[in-house]
């Protein structure tokens, strides 16, 4: 089983927002019933009455904290960085190049099976026409994940497990290629497949295609990629 992040309840975050909080946690929540809401209705139904309201709290307390709507959306694109950084973090960093491509990229999958408002954001009008801010956290966030499996190629390319020929920076987009386009056909699925499973395939045909000739028979299979390695629990 993958390793789901589980968000607080709305009944739980409503019974806190009752007291005095320290304004870091305030804000927190704010933004995981930001994230809690963007799921269940989608982001554009995401409004400052509905996150106030959920929370028991009032719209001018969530102001006091985040002067605009679009403030709360880049708070969760910040805390939406921090959160993957942590699932790639958990990934063994002495496993050989090939491994921890794929394992890098198992984690990420993890961490979208595991975050439903993701994708609902991802795929939104606030992403992509309505919100310049948020749009640019998620941009960086991509991009600190190209940098960091490019990265992996780049070590694997001086430890010839990887052929020189091939491009730290492309082998890395197409990685992210692979884990974006099975997302969205996951979700328009209905998630009635396994995210990692059919991940684990399709990243041994693109891996194993970066490897030279005879390079998996020498090293092992990339099947046999545990998923304690990835950070993922069983």
């Amino acid at each position: 089983m993958t390793a789901h992040r589980e968000p607080p309840s709305a009944d739980l975050l409503a019974k806190k927002v009752r007291t005095r909080l320290p304004a870091t946690e305030r804000k927190a929540q704010i933004v995981e019933m930001t994230l809690r809401l963007a799921a269940e209705l989608g982001p554009g139904a995401v409004t400052t009455e509905r996150i106030a309201e959920r929370l028991g709290i009032s719209q001018p307390a969530i102001f006091r904290h985040f002067p605009r709507k679009e403030v709360v959306w880049l708070a969760a694109a910040t805390l939406l960085g921090e959160e993957m950084t942590r699932a790639w973090n958990a990934v063994q960093s002495e496993l050989p190049a090939e491994r921890r491509l794929r394992a890098m990229a198992l984690a990420h999958l993890a961490y979208i099976e595991g975050t439903p408002g993701l994708l609902a954001i991802l795929f939104s009008r606030e992403l992509h026409i309505e919100n310049e801010a948020l749009r640019t956290g998620l941009a960086e966030n991509q991009k600190r994940f190209q940098a960091r499996l490019a990265g992996i190629v780049q070590e694997g390319i001086e430890d010839g497990r990887f052929p020189r020929h091939l491009d730290p920076s492309d082998a890395a987009f197409l990685v992210i290629a692979v884990v974006q386009s099975l997302a969205m056909r996951w979700s328009l699925s209905a998630k009635r497949f396994s995210l990692i499973a059919e991940g684990e395939r399709l990243l041994d045909a693109l891996i194993g295609g970066f490897c030279p000739a005879g390079e998996a028979s020498e090293t092992g299979s990339l099947n046999s990629v545990r998923l304690s390695e990835t950070g993922i629990s069983d």
